[in-house]
């Protein structure tokens, strides 16, 4: 079974930057498609990028020009790399092994002065 461990999250000002992580357990890391995507207090689930297995991205609109997507399959990890954040941001934010449809347990990022 695939286990997925975010860090990175924490508090930060408008404007600032933050670098998720997610690292995946379990082989094959290299056939697997993966993504974010977060939460936001009171709202459904929202996607925030993807990156196939040969690093192809997209992205959520509200996003683009600001995030990130990455990944290195010699650590079996996924990053989002989160620039000139807003406080429209702040929400929970898992990593998923779309391939599989696992999601990590989430990591909160919240944007405030």
């Amino acid at each position: 079974q695939v286990q997925l461990v975010e860090s990175g999250g924490g508090l930060v000002q408008p404007e600032g930057s933050l670098r998720l992580s997610c690292v995946a357990s379990g082989r094959d890391f290299n056939d697997t498609a993966m993504a974010w995507n977060r939460q936001a207090p009171g709202k459904q689930r929202e996607f925030v990028a993807f990156i196939g297995r040969v690093g192809i991205t997209d992205y959520a609109d509200s996003v683009k020009g600001r995030f990130t997507i990455s990944r290195d399959n010699a650590k079996n990890t996924v990053y989002l790399q989160m620039n000139n954040l807003r406080p429209e941001d702040t929400a929970v934010y898992y990593c998923t092994d779309v391939t599989r449809n696992y999601w990590g347990q989430g990591t909160q990022v919240t944007v405030s002065s």
